[in-house]
């Protein structure tokens, strides 16, 4: 079943990928690994999911800004590859959390962009994986990810 299909199925249709927001490009292909940058919960163009964990923004809630962060990715990727089904495996993610003092839930977080990978991709969408706790992010955003694709040669 192509990603497209798979897509369908869960009942997901992706954004129109996010202009960066500074002077950057969404993503750099260097031979066969596809480098994204940090990608935030961005819906219509703005961030829809601000905050802190665990001063106001509830674990449930910034796996949901992850999910969010993550569809902005994956349509950054489908923009770059043409295809979803170009992308040979989730290689690493790398999730910044806005994080109150004392939380330390930012693995529970990321989940969200995590086991969202595996049930798009299936085996190729596991990935290693980086969470951590950051004081501020870009427009107050609750989450921001980073993706690391291997694109499949046509």
């Amino acid at each position: 079943m192509s990603i497209d299909a798979t897509l369908k199925a869960l009942g997901i249709e992706l954004p129109a990928p996010p202009k960066p927001v500074a002077s950057y490009v969404p993503a750099v292909l260097v031979g066969d690994l596809l480098y994204l940058s940090g990608m935030l919960p961005f819906r219509d163009g703005q961030v829809v999911i601000t905050g802190k964990l665990g001063d106001g923004v509830t674990v449930e809630r910034g796996a949901e800004a992850a999910r969010l962060a993550l569809l902005n990715a994956l349509a950054v990727v489908k923009h770059e590859l043409g295809s979803l089904d170009r992308v040979q495996r989730i290689v690493r993610v790398v999730g910044h959390v806005a994080s109150a003092a004392g939380f330390a839930q930012q693995p529970a977080v990321i989940n969200g962009a995590s086991d969202l990978l595996v049930q798009i991709f299936g085996e190729s969408g596991r990935h290693a994986r980086v969470a951590l706790g950051a004081a501020e992010l870009p427009l107050h955003a609750a989450i921001e990810l980073e993706l690391l694709v291997q694109v499949k040669h046509s």
